[in-house]
């Protein structure tokens, strides 16, 4: 009777073990993903706190009470920080645009017929090594040659240099992932090889597609380097315009801290509407179009 008591025990025991190191791990889980969304959210969070607080609230502790206001909304809506606003998005949509049909033909010719070889596979990402300000000057006499210097037409050039090599390498696994099956089938029922191209491989890599436009969306959102240096007056877009609220007499808190919201919560509703898009195109077949 003893027996199987004790041959019991040390099974019970590893198993009481287990679970307990299945809770620590997942403790530990819990612990991580809230420190990082501390990390994510006090800064947005203290943004968002700076622009509805008054002046003299502004230099008082972060805890210090305050009646809110929009007095800095007012005075930045006002201000050209809108037009900047739209610029920003125009160089980003046009950008993308840009990047996303030329990195989609790029990427397949490299995927299926090794168009440049394994130089040039891992050869796109190469002026990616290169320092901004190497490309800035030559960008900058380029346009100021074509009367394009202070417009959106040399940002978005600019922008093309570090969006379409990242949407290209991006994309080029995606089309690795599509069988070549398919394309053959698709041959055998008399589609040209564009057809197959354009109704079968694409809707393949939708996903991929959609998550290559916006990462670089946000890449071309936020650049402020070639955008101070191409288009830093009347053609400014929203990081420069951030950046302006810095001026000798001291950092303009309160109208940074509206104009940081405004580039930050467009990002995160197209995340958002891209996040579902994403899980869509997982869903769909669309072997055939």
């Amino acid at each position: 009777m003893t027996r199987p008591e004790t041959s019991r025990t040390p099974a019970g025991e590893r198993l009481g073990a287990r679970s307990t190191r299945a809770q620590l791990f997942r403790i530990l889980q819990l612990g991580f993903v809230g420190l990082a969304v501390v990390v994510v959210l006090v800064p947005f969070l203290w943004v968002a706190a700076a622009s509805v607080k008054p002046a003299p609230a502004l230099s008082a502790g972060p805890f210090e009470p305050f009646r809110p206001q929009l007095g800095w909304w007012s005075e930045v809506l006002a201000s050209g920080v809108r037009a900047s606003v739209v610029r920003s998005a125009v160089v980003g949509l046009a950008t993308v645009g840009i990047s996303v049909v030329a990195g989609s033909l790029g990427g397949y010719a490299i995927s299926r017929f090794g168009t440049g070889g394994k130089t040039l596979r891992f050869g796109v990402l190469s002026g990616q090594m290169l320092p901004p300000a190497v490309l800035v000057i030559p960008l900058f006499l380029i346009a100021f040659q074509f009367g394009l210097n202070d417009s959106l037409p040399a940002v978005i050039a600019a922008h093309l240099t570090f969006v379409l090599p990242l949407t290209t390498w991006f994309l080029i696994g995606f089309f690795d992932a599509v069988p070549r099956e398919y394309e053959e089938q698709a041959r055998v029922d008399g589609y040209t090889r564009f057809q197959a191209f354009w109704k079968v491989v694409l809707p393949q890599v939708r996903p991929g597609i959609g998550a290559a436009a916006i990462f670089g969306f946000i890449l071309s959102w936020n650049d402020l380097f070639y955008a101070l240096i191409l288009a830093g007056g009347r053609a400014r877009t929203l990081p420069v315009a951030i950046a302006g609220f810095n001026t000798f007499r001291g950092v303009e808190l309160g109208e940074m801290s509206v104009a940081i919201l405004l580039s930050a919560v467009p990002v995160l509703i197209a995340s958002f509407f891209v996040q579902r898009r994403l899980i869509q195109g997982l869903g769909a077949g669309g072997i055939k179009g």
